[in-house]
């Protein structure tokens, strides 16, 4: 049986003066991908891909380069819009997060609600499934919208899911039923 792993994509170098949507790979990040990589082998991986944001793209581009396979960016699996949303403290911006999740059709932080943000990411990766309907998948993205659609699809808690992601993590589903497989929740 075929299985979509999400991965949430590696280290970034934090810059509290840009958007962390324009983050990219810190040097630890990249040292990371690299046993991320040996992780996911084991998956049989054939087809990669990724959102476009940068840190994402880095990620899966560090993981094509090890496992062989090109990559194809897809413009539905970037993150939560948040572009305005200031630099905060790690305490602030968990809470904000956790209200984010419990809130998820207010829109509490960013451009972008939980609902829609899961909308967006739900239906490009139908589109994938469809598309390579026989094929190992990995996703590469940000772990609000993958703790957003495996926590729909298993009935789960999104925050706690969210608070565990490291980076990089992934995630093995089922591709017919959604259970989890298998998580490694932190690579480092």
């Amino acid at each position: 049986m075929s299985k979509l792993i999400l991965i949430k994509h590696s280290l970034p170098l934090i810059d509290p003066n840009a958007p962390a949507a324009e983050w990219e790979l810190s040097v630890e990040g990249v040292r990371r991908c690299a046993r991320l990589a040996d992780a996911l082998t084991a998956y049989l991986p054939a087809v990669l891909v990724s959102s476009p944001k940068p840190k994402a793209h880095a990620t899966a581009a560090n993981l094509a380069e090890r496992l062989n396979l090109s990559v194809t960016t897809v413009a539905g699996l970037g993150e939560q819009h948040r572009r305005t949303a200031p630099f905060l403290t790690d305490a602030a911006f968990c809470a904000a997060m956790q209200t984010f999740f419990a809130l998820p059709d207010e829109l509490v932080f960013g451009e972008e609600t939980a609902d829609a943000a899961y909308t967006c990411f739900a239906a490009a990766l139908e589109s994938l499934l469809e598309h390579y309907p026989q094929d190992n998948l990995l996703v590469v993205a940000h772990g609000t919208v993958i703790s957003l659609y495996v926590s729909r699809r298993t009935h789960g808690e999104a925050f706690a899911l969210w608070r565990q992601l490291g980076l990089p993590s992934f995630i093995v589903l089922d591709r017919v039923s959604g259970a989890v497989e298998t998580s490694l929740l932190q690579i480092v």
